[in-house]
């Protein structure tokens, strides 16, 4: 049985949640998320508080995965989510300009990437990046998909890296 399916959602002030049959709406101050509930598990209301169970006895995995992902979405919605970046190397640069994130990660040419709806992306200095936006799934991804240009090196520790990344280091090639 899952224990973190039988722990309520607090729904904070400012969070409108709306459930018709098995989807669920919920709107805040950084966006509107919606999903869509597996038809194993149910959702309802009480006040300021939402309650997942299983429909059936054998259920209770996907209640608790139910209750994490909605809990992530009122979270989204009320405080969102924020993932920082870090660039490490001569040369290596991020300027956010509009919807695209201009890089120079050290290659011929400089990498456009266009930022997603519902993403904002900052760089408070040229060696930040700061990926911001509801969707936790969302905001994850662009980020991945931002360290995938230049993962960090092994041997330099060179390149693109989330700012709380260790990346394990080798020693050189000796003589």
């Amino acid at each position: 049985m899952s224990r973190v399916a039988k722990a309520p959602i607090t729904v904070p002030k400012g969070i409108t949640v709306a459930i018709s049959g098995q989807d669920v709406t919920i709107t805040g101050a950084k966006g509107t998320l919606g999903w869509s509930v597996h038809p194993t598990v149910t959702v309802h209301q009480e006040a300021d508080e939402i309650r997942v169970a299983p429909a059936e006895d054998n259920a209770w995995a996907m209640a608790g995965t139910t209750r994490a992902l909605l809990n992530n979405m009122v979270v989204g919605c009320s405080e969102g989510f924020t993932r920082k970046l870090t660039l490490i190397g001569v040369g290596y640069r991020a300027q956010a300009k509009g919807d695209v994130l201009n890089l120079t990660l050290g290659f011929s040419h400089p990498i456009d990437y266009p930022v997603p709806a519902g993403i904002t992306i900052e760089t408070p200095s040229q060696t930040e990046i700061l990926v911001m936006g509801a969707d936790k799934q969302r905001v994850g991804q662009v980020a991945s998909e931002i360290r995938g240009f230049r993962p960090p090196e092994p041997y330099k520790g060179k390149g693109v890296r989330y700012a709380d990344e260790n990346v394990l280091r080798k020693e050189a090639k000796k003589k």
